[in-house]
């Protein structure tokens, strides 16, 4: 059985969603204290965390912000909020998902089982370890390691990396990455993919890589095999 935290102050609504969540067999962990959120996390331990940015003392941002310097867990976002803004936050802070308040269950219950599909069932077909341009890719660990240092990949941008590296130089359409990242394109704007893709060569421009990941204006994504020149 999945754990699933969720952080949401508004009574009925949490009640209505634990309960939803309930019959999908999913075990649902409430905040009662919202000051306290890291200590429910580190209890509970959740396999995925849904976060509603407007919460009492501090918003969502910043509980994301706290789990981020933790865990790689998968994180969805709740919003009631029509600001833009408010998903690419929700993006570049390494959330997964972000969902506009009201939102049908069954779009909520969609998208947590393709994340749970995606984060929880991939890693055991991938190798631990791969080497690229001379970095070390730990897909256990989602980390990246060269001679420059270390970063850590959120799980949306491990996997994007990972089916890079499957089709080195070779296009990968946004639409496939779409797909294969959320499984069902109705669910997810194509600004969300560039946003993570956008913050993964941010990272790996951290090890001096930021040019190993190539757009194709039109077309897609490509992971090159060797630095030119």
């Amino acid at each position: 059985m999945f754990k699933v935290l969720l952080i949401e102050d508004d009574t009925s609504l949490f009640h209505e969603i634990r309960d939803r969540l309930a019959q999908w067999e999913y075990d649902v962990y409430g905040v009662t204290d919202f000051q306290r959120v890291m200590e429910t996390f580190t209890r509970a331990q959740p396999d995925l965390v849904i976060i509603d940015i407007q919460l009492p003392k501090f918003d969502g941002f910043h509980w994301c912000r706290m789990i981020r310097e933790h865990s790689n867990v998968p994180i969805i976002f709740l919003s009631s909020r029509d600001h833009p803004t408010d998903m690419v936050m929700s993006m570049n802070l390494g959330a997964d998902d972000f969902i506009q308040k009201p939102f049908h269950f069954d779009v909520l219950i969609a998208k947590i089982q393709a994340i749970l599909r995606r984060v929880y069932n991939y890693s055991a077909e991938a190798p631990e370890l791969r080497t690229w341009l001379g970095a070390t890719i730990d897909f256990e660990r989602s980390r990246v390691t060269n001679d420059h240092g270390t970063i850590e990949l959120t799980k949306n941008e491990l996997f994007i990396l990972r089916l890079l590296l499957d089709r080195k130089n070779q296009i990968v359409s946004r639409e496939d990455l779409i797909h294969r990242l959320w499984d069902d394109q109705r669910f997810v704007s194509d600004n969300t993919l560039t946003v993570n893709v956008n913050r993964l060569r941010k990272k790996l421009a951290d090890l001096k890589m930021g040019d190993a990941i190539e757009t194709k204006v039109g077309q897609g994504y490509t992971a090159i095999d060797q630095v030119s020149g």
